[in-house]
């Protein structure tokens, strides 16, 4: 193999692929990225075995191809040097089978390789019938539901986001058992049947981290065992999570004895003020009260002191309410909310707290409540 091109593009997609390989990887080939030079242009690849990443550099990027041929290079190396290089053409270049020359005018780096053949097949397959969504939309949705995964690894379904596909509709689904995010969108023409899937949470935050905030679209391609996504000149591949992921639908009730409407901003910077007198070993706890223009919220630290803060409510409500809850899971849920005003629905102190937009986004958070009163 043998090429130039210029720093700045290969640096840019160098950044991509680094993202699927893991430091924490024993198996070397697994901590290299593989350089795959064909008549079309360059294919650079990494896998960790979880997630796979491809991306594509056209012939017409590359300054010259003298030689074409793959090669495999430890992908720390490969990525801090390219990096440190200024913005001029690099030579690369196989000087033997199991070594690289990579030169600028004033630098030289000799590199060893690995096998190539020992790379894994990454077998990044395309479906029929994809689902095509919008790349910002995408974006925003795991991000106003990827919070309420769990880091624990006892309940592995847990660690993931549900994707559900019923009539037309996708739903993403994130809980931790003590909280739920969960969001629905509409698809237009789509072909896939129903679908039921979880997607590793942190295989979704190095998806989102490549994509764009514009009217690009994004494929997603739904297999058994494994998910594709594909968009620009970028292909990854994340593992699905096995196992029933819970039914949630049953936790949200359609009626509730108390629904309060508040300014987002107001309610967040008050929760915010109030949590600075809460303490992790309680959960973060704050107490909330209606009373009748208003919402109550305090807390306390017993040897510190305590806070108290009125938010108005934008109507006034006939019922009020006494419940507690942790600031720092409240805080999570309403600031992914886009609008001006959230509504807080009630059933008791002790049964789930709903919040939704109030003006209706398809976007619903729950929180369980902490008891104390």
């Amino acid at each position: 193999m043998k090429l130039k091109i210029q720093q700045k593009i290969l640096m840019e997609h160098l950044n991509y692929v680094i993202k699927g390989i893991s430091s924490k990887n024993l198996i070397p080939i697994l901590n290299c990225i593989k350089f795959d030079l064909t008549k079309e242009g360059l294919y650079l690849m990494s896998t960790d075995n979880e997630i796979a990443i491809k991306t594509f550099i056209e012939k017409d990027k590359i300054d010259d191809v003298e030689e074409l041929g793959e090669i495999v290079i430890s992908g720390k190396y490969i990525y801090d040097i390219v990096r440190k290089l200024g913005n001029e053409v690099i030579n690369i270049e196989e000087v033997i089978d199991s070594q690289i020359l990579i030169t600028t005018p004033t630098s030289s780096f000799k590199l060893n390789c690995n096998n190539a053949n020992e790379f894994p097949n990454l077998d990044l397959e395309f479906s029929k019938t994809p689902i095509v969504i919008n790349q910002a939309l995408f974006k925003k949705t795991i991000n106003q539901t990827i919070f309420a995964t769990s880091t624990q690894e006892s309940r592995p379904v847990l660690t993931g986001i549900n994707f559900k596909i019923n009539n037309n509709k996708l739903l993403f689904t994130a809980t931790d058992s003590y909280r739920l995010a969960c969001k629905e969108i509409e698809l237009s023409d789509l072909e896939v049947g129903d679908t039921d899937i979880i997607v590793p949470a942190r295989n979704l935050i190095e998806v989102i981290k490549l994509l764009n905030n514009d009217e690009d679209n994004l494929e997603l391609h739904i297999f058994a065992n494994k998910i594709v996504f594909n968009f620009n000149s970028i292909t990854i591949m994340s593992r699905l999570i096995n196992g029933a992921y819970p039914d949630t639908s049953k936790l949200i009730p359609e009626d509730f004895s108390l629904v309060v409407k508040v300014n987002l901003n107001n309610f967040f910077n008050a929760i915010d003020r109030a949590s600075l007198l809460t303490n992790e070993e309680e959960k973060n706890i704050i107490k909330l009260e209606t009373k009748d223009k208003f919402l109550i919220i305090s807390s306390n630290i017993p040897e510190i002191g305590n806070v108290e803060e009125k938010v108005e409510l934008l109507e006034k409500v006939d019922n009020n309410i006494k419940i507690a809850f942790s600031s720092k899971y409240m805080m999570d849920a309403i600031k992914v909310f886009d609008g001006e005003n959230i509504a807080l629905k009630f059933n008791g102190e002790i049964k789930p707290i709903i919040i939704d937009d109030a003006e209706g986004s398809n976007l619903i958070q729950l929180i369980l409540p902490i008891r104390t009163y």
